[in-house]
């Protein structure tokens, strides 16, 4: 992401939903003309143009003559758009994982993501709790509530996600005993296990999830089946998956084949 105005102030979340869907076409194909984006978005030239300039000014994307091509990321979107993807399913997948928390005395350890942003605010409803997280954008969220303990962990600011990894939050992790890890995800199978696009958050949030009695990942439907580079946690180091009813079917089940508590919420 370059210096100036984030994308999430760019605009409506309309606009930040046609990024996405840009962004995502663009990586699946690598390269696509304006014509074709004007016809999937079903927008003007000159609104498409608008767009593509404006992902191109963040380094997002690279223009080319009459179109735009990929720049590798990794497949990971950028932090300040990630929230306008499946906004509906991420609050009922919020909603059902707070209810399963107990509302006396108990710590929760959060990683960052929008779906475990959207956790957080739920959570937040809940007396006597102690969040830690890594993430700068959770602590941001829950701090001004003053039934809420939050402990945050050093570390290296990890810029597209906006979270602390590496030696320094591992070892805070690794100091601390907390009922229940919350991990969000870049995907979710039986044979792979949790994963997610970088190696130094992988590690961070290993420790995390070393740290507690049970383990929840939350994760849309587009998660779940899908592997990315890096393991998080091994299957059998996941007590519950709480996801939606967009998830494949199969791979629902053999996660519960393995051992997963699988909740559609």
């Amino acid at each position: 992401m370059t210096d100036g105005m984030p994308l999430a102030d760019l605009g409506s979340r309309k606009r930040g939903r046609r990024f996405v869907r840009i962004l995502e076409a663009v990586a699946d194909r690598g390269a696509m003309t304006l014509p074709e984006l004007v016809a999937m978005l079903g927008v003007s030239a000159a609104t498409a143009r608008r767009d593509l300039a404006e992902l191109a000014d963040h380094g997002l994307v690279r223009r080319t003559h009459g179109g735009v091509r990929a720049i590798d990321s990794g497949g990971e979107l950028p932090v300040d758009l990630r929230d306008t993807q499946c906004p509906v399913a991420k609050l009922a997948i919020a909603r059902a994982v707070a209810a399963r928390v107990p509302r006396d005395r108990h710590a929760v350890a959060l990683s960052g993501g929008t779906t475990t942003a959207r956790v957080a605010m739920e959570l937040s409803r809940h007396p006597l709790l102690t969040i830690v997280t890594n993430s700068l954008t959770i602590a941001d969220l829950v701090h001004t509530h003053p039934d809420l303990r939050i402990v945050t962990t050093g570390g290296s600011l990890r810029t597209q996600s906006l979270e602390m990894v590496g030696a320094l939050a591992e070892r805070t992790f690794g100091a601390l005993n907390v009922g229940t890890a919350i991990l969000g995800a870049d995907g979710i199978a039986a044979g792979a296990g949790v994963t997610t696009h970088d190696e130094t958050e992988a590690r961070t949030n290993r420790a995390m999830a070393a740290s507690a009695q049970r383990v929840i990942v939350v994760a849309d439907g587009s998660k779940v089946g899908r592997v990315t580079l890096a393991q998080m946690v091994p299957i059998d180091g996941v007590h519950t998956l709480v996801t939606d009813s967009s998830a494949d079917r199969g791979e629902l089940d053999r996660l519960r084949a393995a051992g997963v508590e699988v909740v559609v919420a």
